[in-house]
């Protein structure tokens, strides 16, 4: 059955194994040691000490979907040999520092003021900027600016961290610069986010094999398709098996981005804890848009929204008359097949196995 957003959540734990609680705690205080050592010590000023705690603030509370997936490839392929447990648990923390990074980017890209419920770094110093007596404009200016390099500090701090996982080994080599290649994949996605939004201005708008390319660099590789390749590489698999692993993991992360992008439009903003129109108002390419760009109704709420003449709602019905849900569901449920398919020809644990197969069945059916 085609899955769709009123369809429950699955009830199967898509990646608990009874290692990850305790996993999950040597993660976490991974990342409270990481921020109780300021990197420039007693170089630091007292702006970049607030910075540093602010950053902590954007790190804590995330779900570590990644580290989760960093640990059970690891778990996956170390067998029986714990010795290298501390690697991969700084490898799965550094992952999630690599994540808080780009979410600080991303947030000044999209210009939005709120994550987790919580202000933004940039909206954390708009706030202060403009209660020091800046303009509206410079404000938000020297908000935006700050976070940019909150970012890169977040950066540099992941890229630290990956140094210390089984270094001078070729596996930790080999770690190392699956990381890199991840961030500058997201990097290269997030450019083409960027320029994919220049369909409102300059037509035609971008067909669906182009946002998919750009989901899968912005978002799969780094949040599926690099942990689980680092994670197996890390506890010893060979290149091809860790290859098709994060072959699975990069239609997994692009299906888990169109259901994104679908709960984004027409989910419930209670529920997922995403707006329903930030995507429509920064002009997003996504899988639905492209579907519902070839039929004129879409085209004129599109068109009356980007002057300001329409309303959200009035590009939600015509995308939902030109049936761009269901379409955005068929295209993601064919890439969490090819997942299984990949995943079905893999040597894998049998507890492995078994929590992957329920991860491809909670990327379909989430909510939040």
């Amino acid at each position: 059955m085609t899955p769709s957003l009123d369809t429950p959540p699955s009830t199967e734990p898509a990646l608990e194994t009874d290692r990850w609680p305790g996993q999950r705690r040597a993660v976490t205080a991974t990342l409270q040691e990481v921020f109780e050592h300021q990197p420039l010590e007693d170089r630091a000023t007292e702006g970049f000490g607030t910075l540093w705690s602010r950053l902590q603030d954007q790190v804590d509370g995330g779900k570590l979907i990644r580290p989760r997936l960093t640990l059970l490839a690891w778990n996956a392929f170390a067998g029986q040999d714990r010795s290298g447990e501390d690697d991969a648990v700084r490898l799965a923390a550094a992952f999630e520092l690599l994540h808080a990074a780009l979410l600080v980017h991303d947030d000044v890209v999209d210009r939005d003021h709120i994550r987790r419920g919580r202000p933004t770094v940039a909206e954390h110093y708009r706030r202060d900027i403009a209660a020091a007596g800046a303009p509206p404009e410079e404000a938000l200016h020297l908000g935006r600016s700050a976070a940019i390099i909150a970012g890169d500090v977040l950066l540099t701090s992941a890229y630290r961290l990956v140094g210390t996982c089984a270094p001078g080994t070729e596996r930790g080599q080999a770690v190392a610069a699956v990381v890199f290649d991840a961030a500058t994949q997201a990097a290269a996605g997030e450019l083409e986010d960027v320029l994919l939004s220049l369909h409102r201005f300059a037509p035609p708008h971008p067909d669906v094999e182009q946002i998919l390319t750009m989901e899968r660099l912005k978002t799969a590789s780094y949040s599926f398709e690099a942990p689980l390749r680092a994670g197996a590489l890390l506890a010893g698999a060979d290149e091809q098996t860790a290859e098709r692993l994060a072959e699975a993991g990069s239609h997994l992360g692009v299906a888990y981005q169109v259901i994104d992008d679908l709960l984004g439009t027409f989910g419930d903003p209670a529920r997922t804890g995403k707006s329903t129109t930030a995507d429509l108002r920064e002009g997003k390419a996504t899988v639905l848009t492209a579907h519902g760009s070839t039929q004129p109704a879409v085209q004129r709420s599109l068109q009356d929204w980007t002057e300001g003449t329409g309303t959200v709602d009035q590009v939600r019905t015509a995308l939902q008359q030109a049936g761009a849900p269901e379409h955005a569901t068929e295209v993601a449920t064919d890439l969490v097949d090819r997942a299984r398919t990949v995943l079905d020809g893999l040597e894998l644990p049998e507890p492995a196995r078994h929590q992957l197969h329920a991860l491809c069945a909670d990327v379909l059916h989430r909510e939040a």
